[in-house]
């Protein structure tokens, strides 16, 4: 008993009260002795040994919602991989089932599981494009089975099943654009060369074979549109420029096709302008219509407008000529070029005095009687001009009561003296008014003269001083702060010729005192 006592440390031999207890029962049980330390240590590190193995269930057991984290964390970064599903479970659909397995209320996981099924069916359709038939159905059982909506899973599986019946892989899709380049069917429906070419980039963007095969069918239409702007086909080479750049906005060749269709434009635009100098006023209308087929053009829908223009002062002469069907036929042109402008409506009510007139003419009347209303309406008419009446009042203005007297007595000496003193009378009207900043007074006359005289050169210069006169007294107003003036003096101005060069330079002003 001494030599057990002699192996325990001094405190546990001292006996006294519970310690002395404790010591004996150490004893007792043989754990003083070196073996029992050894078995001790031993059972120490099987302990760590255990907790380091099985440290991750006892996590997940203990505290659920790490897993569930580590889960989605994990099937995301599958996602984004494109890796959807495995056997092994590593694939994001599997990663994601399991999250929802063990909290079935997380939203997340569900909307997770959704955006794997629009991954499998987008992969679904690059497989179909590349014309991998086994990959595009699994990715399309997969996006079945994690229920994408049907009606885009038929669409896929359509195309799947008219791949299986005509397979269509990569080399396949180079070979048919190639064979139809050759053919030199180039972009003529969708088994020609570019749409094949535009296939198989679809899914490798990079494919050196499809890049220059493309590369070499543009060069190939671009050389159409220069040929076709040559000979001022001007509507085939843009349509030729535009599917070009929808395929490649960036292609070498597209700025020299694109000055040669500018320079057969400019050979149009020139041509219309002839052609309204000269009084061709169907061919200046077709060739601004075909520059503004080949894309919008400022100066071709002035020259429009300028034609639209030139019909209606056509149709005013030939009413005044009594010649009422080829006055007609001249203001529908008139119309359908320009069916708002003032010139129409000058020449309709042109026409609409013309007809008043000659069924005055036929009416029967004895010869004195016809004096007489001769005499009174040529009063009537130096009345009205010198209270500057030209038009207005309808049926009672200058111009009125002249072809009034014209339609009774066409070849009486004094009708035809009227005629020539009332056209300089406008012409002093307009210049009288803007010397003294009356415009509205000044557009009635340059309206009088226009009715009077409408193939008159020198009315385009007369509308243009107007036009100019109407922005410097707007300008002068905006100056002061009033806008809704110079707004009015803007539209005035555009009215009587829209080509007034200064008109941008006072649009852009008033368009910023407006902000």
């Amino acid at each position: 008993m001494h030599k057990a006592h002699s192996r325990l440390p001094r405190w546990l031999s001292l006996p006294v009260g519970r310690a002395h207890l404790y010591a004996r029962w150490w004893v007792a049980r043989g754990w003083d002795s070196p073996r029992a330390w050894r078995s001790i240590a031993i059972g120490l590190v099987l302990l760590a040994l255990l907790l380091t193995v099985f440290r991750q269930p006892l996590a997940n057991l203990l505290w659920p919602e790490t897993k569930i984290q580590r889960l989605l964390d994990d099937g995301h970064r599958a996602l984004r991989q494109g890796h959807l599903s495995a056997a092994d479970g590593s694939g994001a659909r599997e990663l994601f089932e399991a999250a929802a397995a063990l909290d079935p209320d997380r939203g997340d996981a569900r909307d997770a599981l959704a955006d794997t099924g629009r991954a499998a069916l987008e992969q679904a359709r690059r497989q179909l494009a590349a014309g991998d038939v086994p990959a595009t159905r699994a990715a399309l059982e997969l996006a079945r089975q994690l229920q994408v909506p049907q009606g885009e899973l038929d669409a896929i599986a359509s195309g799947l099943h008219r791949r299986v019946r005509e397979p269509d892989s990569v080399e396949d899709l180079l070979r048919r654009a190639e064979a139809a380049q050759a053919q030199g069917r180039l972009d003529a429906g969708a088994d020609s060369a570019l749409p094949l070419y535009q296939r198989v980039l679809a899914v490798r963007p990079d494919h050196l074979r499809a890049l220059q095969g493309r590369d070499d069918a543009l060069s190939d239409l671009l050389a159409e549109a220069v040929s076709a702007a040559q000979r001022d086909q001007t509507q085939v080479a843009a349509a030729l420029l535009q599917r070009v750049q929808g395929y490649d906005p960036g292609h070498a060749e597209l700025p020299a096709a694109r000055a040669a269709l500018n320079a057969a434009l400019d050979r149009r635009r020139a041509q219309a302008a002839r052609d309204l100098a000269r009084g061709r006023l169907r061919q200046a209308a077709d060739g601004y219509a075909l520059v503004l087929a080949a894309g919008d053009d400022p100066v071709a829908r002035q020259g429009l407008r300028q034609v639209a223009r030139a019909w209606a002062g056509e149709a005013a002469r030939l009413a005044g000529d009594f010649h009422f069907e080829q006055a007609r036929q001249a203001l529908e042109q008139a119309r359908a070029l320009a069916p708002g402008s003032p010139e129409v409506a000058t020449a309709e009510q042109a026409l609409q005095r013309a007809q008043g007139a000659r069924r005055a003419l036929e009416t029967r009347m004895p010869a004195a009687e016809r004096e007489r209303q001769v005499r009174v309406l040529l009063a009537q008419m130096d009345g009205a001009a010198s209270h500057g009446q030209w038009l207005l009042p309808p049926g009672a203005s200058a111009y009125d009561r002249f072809k009034a007297a014209q339609a009774l007595a066409p070849g009486d000496a004094r009708v035809k003296q009227a005629g020539a003193r009332i056209l300089p009378a406008a012409r002093d009207c307009l210049d009288r008014h803007l010397q003294g900043n009356r415009l509205q007074a000044a557009r009635t006359c340059l309206d009088a003269w226009q009715a009077l005289a409408p193939g008159d050169p020198l009315l385009p210069a007369a509308r243009r001083r107007l036009a100019q006169r109407w922005l410097a007294v707007g300008s002068e107003r905006l100056g002061a702060g009033d806008v809704a003036f110079a707004s009015r003096a803007l539209e005035q101005a555009r009215a009587l010729d829209a080509a007034t060069p200064e008109l941008p330079a006072f649009a852009e002003r008033l368009g910023n005192a407006r902000r």
